[in-house]
């Protein structure tokens, strides 16, 4: 099984992972009631006129030792009714179908909670399953950071603050001017780290569902299936470490949980669904709740390593609050929180505007990227005349002014040419003038 994710995905290493949840030899390992399990049976069973053991165990991800006991269950209560073979074969499974009063049954179970699917995990199980593949248990290493950071142009010192920080797996928070690269920095974490985590479909908390996996952010491992991991427990996906981003569009109730009344369904908040793994806060203090009462939101998880998220019911329980937090802002910092909050924010990482030599390095690159030619005196008489004390040069105006310098050019069929006259022009035609 994938253990760690190599970046030469053709070479597949095949080792047992001592943190692979294992599957359930009995209801009770489940970790499950096993009238809530009977329940989830009946209503997968009525999704279709007849179903086998192999189908179920499937649907629900549970081994058929277990499935066959659910059956064995629902027969003796004569909400299922066995229908004959489901083959030829006298060793083919049987199938089954509700009964009228199955069918009852599974209404019932529909009202109390349209939730159909894989069986989901205990609490308790989803807690002991997020300490031992903690962000915290894996390394950056050195030679992995400038890795990820290839392609952006970086002083050394800015790397260095960044890799003890990035390697703590606690808060970061990235400030400075805008346009220098802060979120092509919390973006780049996502290469980072290269163990492959357990995320779990859902989870059950007193009787409710909490759906969790998401496809929009829970990559799974493409050779992770149930043949390559037959004593896996199938309710739990091998995945990369998910990388969440949010900007603006953050509100405190992203923080809870989303309770949806029609199917009786919960749904994880955004930070939970990133536990393992990186949660990027950009453009810090420009969302519509002000900064410090998202930090007082967090001030328990990012001092004590746990949250707590509460049910329409009034009922409290603690989650585990393991990932890396990376807020980035062109606010500054005293602007946005008092020293109390501030104080947890572990990391406080200046992102500056670029010097002399940076700003040429980025310009070139960027160029030859673009297809674009240019002549080192006229970038560098270009630099003199338009960067002083008043003007601050930053990463990101080489790509405004050559892109640019590159639509002007094919719009007139001229050569590409990044020429002073064409930055001048490029200039003008970006930026604003007081």
């Amino acid at each position: 099984m994938q253990y760690s994710l190599e970046q030469n995905r053709n070479e597949v290493i095949v080792s047992l992972d001592p943190r692979m949840p294992m599957a359930p030899a009995s209801i009770e390992q489940a970790g499950l009631d096993s009238s809530f399990l009977l329940r989830l049976a009946s209503k997968c069973a009525a999704e279709q006129d007849t179903i086998t053991a192999s189908h179920l165990a499937d649907r629900m991800k549970l081994p058929k030792v277990i499935v066959n006991i659910l059956i064995k269950e629902l027969v003796k209560l004569a909400y299922l009714e066995a229908r004959g073979l489901a083959g030829e074969d006298v060793r083919s499974d049987i199938r089954y179908a509700l009964s009228m009063k199955g069918f009852e049954y599974a209404h019932a179970a529909s009202r109390q909670s349209q939730y159909v699917g894989p069986a989901p995990v205990s609490l308790d199980a989803f807690c002991r399953q997020i300490s031992l593949q903690s962000i915290h248990h894996e390394r950056v290493t050195p030679e992995r950071l400038t890795e990820s950071l290839e392609g952006l142009v970086l002083s050394h010192t800015l790397v260095e603050k960044l890799g003890p920080a990035l390697n703590s797996g606690r808060s970061i928070l990235l400030y400075g001017p805008p346009g220098n690269g802060k979120t092509s920095i919390a973006e780049r974490t996502s290469q980072l780290f290269r163990q492959t985590i357990w995320v779990p479909y859902a989870i059950e908390v007193g009787g409710h569902v909490i759906s969790f996996y998401d496809e929009a952010v829970h990559h799974p491992v493409s050779e992770a299936d149930a043949e390559s991991h037959p004593k896996a427990d199938q309710r739990w996906i091998e995945c990369r470490r998910p990388v969440i981003k949010t900007g603006g569009e953050l509100t405190l109730d992203q923080l809870d949980l989303t309770f949806n009344a029609g199917p009786n369904v919960y749904e994880a908040p955004i930070h939970l669904k990133a536990s393992g793994g990186v949660f990027i806060i950009d453009d810090f203090g420009r969302q519509q709740v002000a900064p410090q009462a998202l930090i007082n939101r967090w001030i328990v998880p990012l001092e004590r390593g746990y949250d707590f998220l509460t049910l329409h019911t009034g009922k409290k329980f603690k989650v585990p609050f393991d990932e890396l937090v990376v807020f980035s802002t062109n606010i500054a910092p005293k602007d946005l929180s008092d020293e109390a909050g501030l104080r947890r924010l572990k990391y406080k990482i200046y992102v500056n505007t670029p010097s002399r030599d940076e700003y040429i390095r980025i310009f070139k690159s960027y160029a030859s990227g673009a297809g674009l030619a240019v002549r080192d005196p006229d970038l560098h008489l270009f630099y003199d005349r338009k960067y002083n004390d008043d003007v601050l040069a930053s990463c990101y105006h080489p790509k405004y002014l050559l892109d640019f310098v590159g639509s002007y050019c094919e719009f007139n069929g001229i050569e590409r040419i990044a020429s002073l006259d064409m930055l001048d022009r490029a200039w003008e035609g970006v930026f604003t003038s007081e």
